[in-house]
């Protein structure tokens, strides 16, 4: 689980502008901070299947952001992949 003020250090990182809180890029920077929280507690529990099964989820829903990204606007999809240190 995020806290607020690690959503809020992601939603800096990757704005588009000052008010930005709900763009493409910033839902790809959340989910995968919960994925790389998710992942952090599946190597300390690795029995967890449910929280397996969100974790697959959460990773589809950030292929298909990053998808939709890569059509609408290259540009801020290469800036999102890069910041994010994700693979293309």
């Amino acid at each position: 689980m995020l806290t607020t003020r690690k959503k809020q250090n992601v939603i800096k990182d990757v704005r588009i502008h000052d008010t930005d809180t709900g763009s493409a890029q910033v839902q790809v920077g959340l989910v995968s901070r919960q994925i790389d929280e998710l992942a952090k507690h599946l190597k300390s529990n690795p029995k967890d299947n449910s929280s397996r099964r969100g974790l697959l989820k959460m990773v589809s829903k950030r292929r298909k952001l990053l998808d939709y990204l890569s059509h609408t606007n290259e540009k801020a999809y290469a800036t999102v992949v890069k910041k994010l240190g994700l693979k293309k």
